[in-house]
């Protein structure tokens, strides 16, 4: 932990709201055999594959990891998915990322998915700032903080000693 920094999940706290988002991903998409689960590059992606072991373990749906490569500094990039669009096109789709903070990343990020016909799209974050510039909102988030602008909320994914800190 960095000298001034302020613990706000530890790994038990974390696995517990990756639980509840999958069971309420899970509780959305009942009636689907499929369900995509499009992570956002590098820890966003960590917590898809997080919630898709979840999933795995609660249901018997098939759970498709997706990765999503957007440019943070520059998101008007063309974004990358691991998958093609003919593999989510009609199917139930949760955009995901680790955290939420002026929502630059996931507007871009559901304006890229928006190009292909989906049945449901939803989004999730571990942890949302309420710092949004753009009009997006999580479906499903881990915990809201109000936080300074000039505040950071850093999320480790570390096995077993996972942790979110306010620095």
């Amino acid at each position: 932990m960095e000298n001034n920094a302020v613990l706000i999940l530890n790994n038990e706290q974390i696995n517990h709201k990756i639980t509840r988002i999958a069971y309420q991903i899970y509780e959305s998409n009942v009636e689907e055999e499929q369900i995509i689960l499009a992570g956002i590059a590098k820890s966003g992606f960590k917590l898809a594959q997080k919630l898709q072991a979840e999933l795995q373990r609660i249901s018997d749906m098939d759970v498709l990891l997706c990765e999503v490569k957007i440019n943070k500094k520059n998101p008007l990039e063309p974004i990358t998915t691991s998958l093609s669009p003919e593999d989510y096109q009609n199917k139930a789709l949760v955009l995901i990322d680790d955290v939420l903070n002026s929502g630059a990343t996931l507007i871009y990020g559901v304006r890229h998915f928006l190009d292909v016909p989906l049945k449901r799209f939803k989004t999730a974050v571990l942890v949302d700032r309420s710092h949004k510039n753009y009009p997006v909102k999580a479906d499903y988030k881990g915990i809201s903080l109000s936080t300074s602008i000039h505040e950071t909320v850093k999320v480790d994914f570390n096995a077993g000693a996972a942790r979110v800190e306010l620095i």
